[in-house]
């Protein structure tokens, strides 16, 4: 496909999306129906669908209109290349831009930063001065990140696998088992060192998380709300730690078992029915249902799709977790709530709340991971009696 073609391509996938349809199910969709399209055409394509609903404020602006023709003019004029050449109205190219298809002025500085604008005041209460570098950063594609699993490798061998793919991999500061990759990321999946459990893919700061909780052999430990199992597989890289995964929604654990077997890890998967006969533990790591602000990069259509309805119940859930789980560990045990948000509403605000009403319980330990230290956005906090 010719650049001008992936461009309209992009443009059909767009009007799809703003429509209502799952980024994933409108890039399978015009996959399936567009077989003549090689592998390096879909995966610009993506960059392309990906970086447009990213920036779709600012892309709107810049293009006329908040369409899939206008987010591409405006993904071309934002890079500074020719609409003339990309836009030529040739066999399979978008159509030439009209003199009505004129880019304006961003007219605040949340459309500038691509945020909504109901949640702007929100960014910059939560962030202070940050918040402007932090909104820049979520405009940008996120970096891949990679867990050296310990039970199979250490770091210097990790790279080295990688390296003999030519896959380029360096360590990165936020975690010890944390690799940034530089070069062949989209070799990953098929890498030696992946199928064989020596790496897994998982954000740094996700790692950290992990790597804050004090794990000894004979702990047993709870990841509650356990998703695909990134968490699950990084706390049972611990020498000696028994892991039990839950989540509400069991189909996300299906993929679980085959990654732990090709981890060599060990983790009992839990029910919601059977989560009381396990009880008590000694850790209970949570990370509850929240924004995602700290992962919109690599899912920005959540940044879209976030309401202040939405944003309430969710700190509705994230209090009632807590509730619910700090009658499910030893007396002297952890809990550690964790989300990938950077609102405070969610982070600090919620644990605020909780120890207010419970003072038996006190916190030994809060951290928050920015998108602009070159991670996604975490937040943690242990509490404990």
């Amino acid at each position: 496909m010719t650049p001008a073609a992936r461009i309209q391509a992009s443009i059909e996938i767009l009007d799809e999306i703003l429509a209502g349809m799952p980024v994933e199910k409108a890039l399978t969709n015009w996959a399936r129906r567009s077989r003549f399209a090689g592998s390096k055409d879909r995966a610009a394509i993506r960059d392309h669908v990906f970086s447009a609903i990213r920036c779709k404020r600012t892309f709107a602006a810049l293009g006329g209109s908040e369409s899939g023709r206008g987010l591409m003019i405006g993904a071309v004029r934002a890079a500074g290349e020719r609409l003339d050449e990309l836009f030529s109205g040739a066999r399979h190219a978008p159509s030439v831009v009209t003199a009505a298809e004129v880019g304006r002025d961003f007219d605040t500085d949340a459309e500038r930063l691509d945020i909504p604008e109901w949640l702007w005041p929100r960014f910059q209460s939560s962030l202070g001065n940050q918040a402007a570098s932090v909104a820049q950063a979520l405009q940008h594609r996120a970096p891949v990140h990679l867990r050296v699993n310990l039970i199979k490798a250490d770091v210097s061998t990790a790279v080295a696998a990688l390296a003999s793919e030519d896959i380029v991999a360096v360590s990165h500061p936020a975690c010890a088992t944390a690799l940034e990759v530089k070069e062949g990321a989209r070799k990953i999946s098929q890498s030696t060192a992946y199928r064989d459990g020596l790496v897994e893919l998982q954000d740094a700061a996700s790692q950290a998380v992990v790597a804050a909780l004090d794990l000894r052999p004979g702990l047993r430990v709870l990841d509650y709300c356990a998703g695909g199992g990134g968490k699950s597989l990084a706390l049972a890289a611990h020498q000696g730690v028994k892991v039990f995964a839950h989540d509400v929604n069991p189909d996300r654990l299906r993929d679980l078992p085959s990654r732990a077997e090709r981890a060599g890890a060990r983790i009992e998967l839990v029910s919601t029915a059977e989560i009381d006969r396990h009880a008590p533990f000694d850790v209970i790591l949570a990370d509850a249902p929240c924004s995602g602000s700290g992962s919109w990069r690599r899912a920005p259509a959540g940044k879209w799709a976030l309401t202040e309805k939405r944003l309430m119940e969710l700190t509705e859930i994230q209090s009632a977790i807590l509730s619910k789980l700090s009658s499910m560990l030893t007396h002297d045990g952890v809990l550690a709530y964790t989300t990938c948000s950077m609102l405070d509403e969610e982070n600090g605000a919620v644990v605020d709340a909780f120890l207010s009403a419970n003072p038996a319980w006190s916190e030994t330990f809060r951290k928050t991971w920015l998108v602009t230290n070159g991670t996604d956005g975490f937040f943690t906090a242990h509490l404990t009696r």
